[in-house]
């Protein structure tokens, strides 16, 4: 009963809305303001200040009291306006490998004339980051959020709060923007042998890249080995290209599912398979990885790198079934 009732009175307040992809606006029904424990304090000094006054009938007293009170009055209004009527939308989340932490990313636009001072940002109300927002400026705040498994990460709810400019007055505004992260199978420790290189014979030859003699260059293409840049060719200033080779690979590295030991458990297949990709990618190899329910070609290059540990960590255990 006291369970019910507690949301039924949070559902009431707070109105959650749930994932939004849209940009936010905090207008004033988003933005609550309560006293900090110094505002409780400052309150009850004020409190003793005008019972002393009117207890002595002390004029100076009563002056003092009610200037200290419009002064808080005031603070609170501009703890409020500090949040008000800014623009949030989804920033960028890089991803990341299990047990690191997620770094999610907030945009904060500032559309009015006044500058907005320590804005913070925070997701268990105990680490957080603050950011000073100029007018008429977009400023990209971040938080951290555990990372432990593989898959696809929310950052759950955040919250955007200041206690701008005294202190005396906490104003926050929930945020649950509809965003992700990428999280990659924790990769296995380093130096496990990778898998034997195949023949490219058959099927497999139309994806191998032949590297026995220079046919040329062409324009640099994103996902490109740096071991085939022309970098003879940058030092005269010609720009970014890449050599050619003809003829065909004589052999092509697999980062297969079924070369791994069946005892193994899935996420441990996972983490070697990780691993594997890592290493090939670091010695600049040409390399395709082999899942149950996907298959990426032979390719090199960070793209092929970002690909296949994205293929690992989106890997349904459903399809093992």
């Amino acid at each position: 009963m006291y369970a019910a009732l507690k949301n039924q009175l949070y559902n009431w307040l707070f109105q959650p809305r749930g994932p939004q992809t849209g940009p936010i606006v905090l207008v004033q029904r988003r933005v609550f303001i309560l006293p900090t424990r110094h505002g409780m304090g400052f309150a009850a000094v004020l409190l003793l200040m005008l019972a002393g006054s009117v207890n002595y009938n002390l004029s100076l007293g009563f002056i003092l009291t009610f200037l200290l009170g419009a002064m808080g009055i005031t603070a609170m209004l501009h703890t409020f306006r500090n949040l008000a009527n800014l623009r949030l939308s989804t920033g960028r989340a890089q991803p990341v490998f299990a047990g690191s932490m997620a770094r999610f990313t907030v945009c904060i636009e500032n559309t009015g004339d006044s500058d907005r001072y320590s804005i913070g940002l925070t997701r268990d109300k105990h680490e957080a980051e603050f950011i000073d927002v100029p007018a008429r400026q977009t400023v990209f705040l971040g938080t951290g959020v555990p990372a432990p498994r593989r898959g696809l990460l929310a950052p759950g709810r955040l919250t955007l709060f200041t206690r701008y400019p005294l202190g005396l007055y906490y104003a926050w505004a929930y945020l649950e923007l509809d965003m992700h992260c990428v999280v990659y199978p924790r990769p296995a420790p380093p130096g496990l042998p990778l898998p034997a290189m195949t023949s490219s014979a058959g099927q497999g030859a139309e994806h191998g890249q032949g590297q026995e003699d220079f046919f040329g260059l062409r324009q640099y293409h994103p996902g490109d080995s740096s071991r085939h840049i022309a970098w003879k060719a940058v030092a005269r200033d010609q720009g970014l290209l890449t050599k050619q080779f003809s003829g065909r690979a004589d052999s092509e590295l697999w980062l297969a599912w079924e070369l791994l030991p069946p005892r193994m458990d899935l996420e441990e297949k996972l983490s070697r398979l990780t691993r594997w990709v890592l290493d090939a990618n670091a010695l600049g190899l040409s390399f395709g990885l082999r899942l149950p329910d996907n298959t990426i070609p032979v390719a090199s290059g960070d793209a092929q790198r970002g690909r296949c540990l994205e293929a690992l960590a989106l890997f349904d255990a459903a399809t093992l079934k």
